[in-house]
Order: C-alpha cells, then structure tokens, then sequence
C-alpha cells in the first residue's frame, strides 16, 4: 500500500470507505513485489497498480465487488499467464500473483489512517495486515510508528498482538516489506497466521570516506537510489558541500572518529575511497566490527594485499577481513568516475539482495528473487 500511500491518507481523513487489493505474493517473473496495491472507492475512482496493466481490469471489478458485499468480507485471487488468449486476464511475464483485496472503512481503522499520516510525513512507519489465518482475523491491521516504535491497533486483542507488533519491529529496523507466518505454537500464538507488514523506513545510509571525484560521481548514484549520502573526508579544503551538491551532509572530520560517533545499521554501505593507510586502517579497523549492510575500499590489487597485511597485523581475523569488498565494485570495466559509481552501486544492491552479479543470460531460475530480508552479520 505505500506505492499509494498519500491518496490513501486524503481518503482516510475524508472518511471515504475504500476496497484495498494488495499483492501478497509472487511466483516467478512478475512486474511488481508484495506489497504493491491497487485502491478503489465507492465513487469508483481508482489508484495505483499491481501488474503494470495485465490484470487491472479484473482487479478493479474484484474490488468494486467487495465494496458492494453487505458483509464486507475480504477476497483472494490468483493471477497468472495465459496461452489460450493473449488478451485474457493474465501475465504476459509468465509470473503469478496473490492478491488480497480488502474493504477498509477508516472510521473504523483509525490507527492506519495514523499511520499513513506518518508515512506521508517521511516518517518510520509499518502497517502489518493479516492476510492468511482465522476468517474474523482477515485484514485486521496493526500500525507500529515513531521512534519508539509504539503499536497501536489490534490483531485479536491478545498473543496475537504482541507477536505481530514485535515482528513489525524488527521488520521495521530492517527496512523491508515483507509477508511472514506467525503462531502456530502456545507460547507465541495458538492461531497460525501469515501477515504482510509494509515497512515505510527512513533511507538507508550511504558513508563515503574520502572527498575524491569518485566520491562525487558515487554520492550522485547513491542519491539517486535512495540513499542518505554522506561524505567524510579530514581535509576541510576538499570536503566541501559545493564540491558535493548531491550528498546530504558533508562532514570535515577523522574518518574513523566519524564512524564511532554516527548512528550506523544493518542497511548502511560503507565506501573508502581514500586509499590512504593512515585513514583506511584505522577506520576499517573499526567499520569490519561493526553490523552494516556493505564495507568496501578502493585501491589496487598491491594497495588491496598491503591494507590486508596491515589489517591483519591490527589483529582482524579472517571472518572480519571476507566481509571487505576490495577492490570495490563489480567487474564492469569501469574507468570514469562515474562508471565506477555504477560499478560499486551494483555491488551494494547485489549484496542487499543476494544477487549474483552474473548477466541474467547466464543465470536460471526467477529474475526475481524473494522479498526476504538478507543476513549481512
């Protein structure tokens, strides 16, 4: 729902019951991840997209289908690809979806119309909605938001509760939109249910250290993937903010000392462009203990065996040192500044997302990989 977010939040404070089909899952190729919905109100005004056009038709009537059921109660449909009729409801990617579509009265949900508030505002925010479980419980929301990531809502008014909101936590510190299975057992919750929580977090972090024109042309990509960019360099004549107009901080301080005073998390990248021991070490001596998302340093395949060596003699083990992506970047025969933005940027979302880095040519299997949050540390 956050592709849609901000129309929703307008109709939520306008009171305007709604019909919400979400993608809850999906089997091979298909244009869009869970998460993506499509809304309809009882005007029949419609917004977003689920399949970039192949089955809107079909979900537009499902929706205005459950608008018009006294009961109200929510409805699942499979979508996928069809041979028989080019022009059938269908996938031309030759992916499945799982939809979910729901009636949302927001007099009646008043905590998500809370929390879409707060997505709108640029604010942390997840909404957990349950989509597989006990027919009372289906499409019941809990919203957890703010810095203290308060739960507001309820599941079943019990264990429920507290195991959704305390996977929506965790969910929401990561930084992923994802549907997960909870219960099942006494101790957490007796009813098994499968809940989508849709995570709207703040950017994760991009740290660039060293205050070159690689930095430059890498704080530029980093911005443009939604990335919190910021360039760290000791040398105030060179970390300038007009030098790099597309990071969003500009910090003139020690790298490392830098490092131990931020706030850093399991999305966060690391890159050290500098290439100079007296900064490298001691900041990457540091950075391999710390739980991010991806630490990488520039230099050559001589300035990579020296920093090893002296790295080791700083006492890093083994394990510390195979979390270091040096050289930078993927092999694309990048040269330019800009090239080799691209190249590190690949490497970052290849590890985010356990990509393999090969051409898609050579690779088999689903081009898309599940929406599951990957184990960085």
């Amino acid at each position: 729902m956050l592709n849609i977010a901000d129309t929703l939040h307008r109709w939520c404070r306008e009171a305007r019951p709604f019909a919400l089909a979400t993608v809850v899952g999906v089997h091979g190729s298909a244009p869009l991840p869970v998460g993506t919905s499509v809304a309809v109100d009882e005007d029949g005004d419609a917004v977003g997209s689920i399949s970039g056009g192949c089955v809107e038709g079909a979900v537009y009537e499902l929706c205005r289908q459950v608008l018009r059921d006294d009961r109200g109660a929510p409805q699942r449909a499979w979508f996928g690809y069809s041979d028989d009729d080019a022009f059938a409801v269908g996938l031309t990617c030759g992916g499945e979806l799982d939809v979910f579509v729901q009636r949302i009265d927001p007099a009646a949900q008043p905590y998500l119309s809370t929390a879409l508030s707060a997505i709108a505002q640029g604010r942390p925010a997840a909404v957990a909605q349950v989509v597989e479980g006990p027919e009372r419980l289906l499409g019941s929301t809990l919203s957890v938001f703010g810095g203290d990531h308060v739960a507001y809502g309820h599941i079943d008014g019990g264990q429920a509760d507290r195991a959704v909101a305390d996977r929506a936590r965790a969910l929401l510190r990561a930084g992923r939109t994802v549907r997960v299975d909870i219960g099942g057992q006494a101790d957490e919750c007796p009813e098994r249910l499968s809940v989508l929580v849709h995570v709207h977090a703040s950017p994760p972090r991009l740290l660039v250290f060293g205050a070159v024109d690689f930095a430059a042309a890498l704080s530029q990509a980093g911005r443009f993937l939604g990335h919190h960019v910021t360039v760290c360099d000791a040398r105030p004549v060179f970390a300038t903010p007009a030098r790099f107009p597309h990071a969003d901080e500009v910090v003139v301080d020690w790298p490392h000392r830098y490092l131990e005073s931020t706030e850093v998390d399991e999305r966060t990248a690391l890159c050290v462009l500098t290439h100079d021991a007296k900064f490298d070490i001691p900041l990457l001596r540091l950075a391999l203990d710390l739980p991010v998302a991806y630490i990488g340093a520039m230099g050559s395949r001589r300035t990579h065996d020296e920093r090893m060596r002296r790295l080791r003699e700083q006492g890093l083990t083994e394990q510390q040192l195979a979390r270091l992506r040096s050289p930078i970047g993927l092999d694309l025969g990048a040269s330019t500044p800009e090239e080799t933005a691209v190249s590190i940027t690949a490497e970052i979302i290849a590890q985010a997302h356990r990509g393999t880095g090969r051409p898609l040519t050579q690779v088999t299997g689903p081009i898309h990989r599940p929406s599951e949050p990957a184990s960085y540390w």
